[in-house]
């Protein structure tokens, strides 16, 4: 009897995960658009096995993220400007949320938030899908209502340095015209916490070298034509330290780009879709305020 009630418990979890991996993904995005997959993208990640999308709080979290899709969200009244959103999950997981898209839309700035491949080792392929939503609102502008000079990145944490990354090597028509990091992960020589070397593992791959961690450690890649970045952090952070945002400032401003900084005194890790974070109004006021002086 208690064998049977054994396999009945293993069934019921079994059937458990399998619901949980098969989440649709919901958003009030205005648009959704699938842009490709690893087969049909110029370079491919190699994940062999399915994607698992599980919801997270108020988001949710994608593992084995091997397709690469635009959440569109349009105001009424669009200002001309627009942000691009990549979230974080240390390259492992893209943990998507869609509050900040949504406030950006309240306020009369198109934002995007991007589903990406994750690289499995695979280093060119979440910046590949970075210049890719650039090129998208820079060659929809007219029908977006948008300005093709007035399209940012942003990024949370993996997500960040996928926007300073993209920032600081894309260019032309991929090349966006100014950032908003959010504690993000900048520096791979950083090994004072788990987020830098969880980060920079999942992004080169096992194999990867001091001279591989050296090319992807964005401070050293800045130039002056990296464009006017704004980078928030908290400076409790434990996962990403505040290090990464000063290391990446002092780079800005080294080769004369326009930068500004605020570093919280509180908030830990992972605050952008926090109601709770207590410098919330602060950030986000910034935030509007740099993107509106473009």
């Amino acid at each position: 009897m208690k064998k049977v009630l054994s396999l009945l418990a293993l069934a019921v979890v079994a059937l458990t995960a399998q619901a949980e991996a098969n989440v649709k993904i919901e958003s009030s995005a205005d648009e959704v658009i699938t842009v490709w997959d690893n087969n049909s993208a110029p370079h491919s990640s190699n994940q062999t096995k399915p994607e698992v999308i599980k919801k997270s709080g108020s988001g949710y979290k994608v593992s084995r993220s091997a397709e690469t899709v635009f959440y569109l969200f349009k105001p009424q009244q669009p200002t001309g400007h627009s942000l691009i959103i990549f979230p974080g999950g240390g390259y492992s997981t893209v943990n998507i949320g869609f509050g900040m898209a949504e406030w950006l839309r309240d306020n009369g700035i198109t934002a995007m938030v991007v589903k990406y491949r994750l690289p499995n080792g695979n280093r060119e392929v979440p910046l590949e899908d970075a210049a890719a939503a650039v090129e998208y609102l820079r060659g929809n502008a007219s029908a977006l209502g948008i300005d093709p000079q007035k399209i940012g990145v942003s990024g949370s944490s993996a997500g960040g340095h996928l926007a300073a990354w993209s920032s600081a090597v894309l260019e032309g028509e991929q090349r966006p015209n100014f950032a908003v990091l959010l504690y993000p992960v900048i520096n791979g020589q950083i090994w004072t916490a788990k987020a830098q070397w969880s980060t920079f593992h999942e992004l080169l791959g096992k194999w990867r070298t001091p001279v591989d961690i050296e090319n992807h450690s964005v401070d050293l890649l800045v130039t002056p034509q990296t464009p006017p970045t704004l980078i928030l952090h908290s400076d409790d952070d434990v996962i990403a330290p505040a290090y990464n945002s000063t290391l990446y400032y002092k780079a800005l401003k080294r080769h004369g780009v326009k930068a500004s900084m605020h570093i919280y005194p509180s908030g830990g890790h992972g605050w952008r879709g926090s109601k709770k974070f207590e410098y919330r109004q602060q950030w986000l006021e910034a935030t509007k305020e740099w993107i509106l002086a473009f």
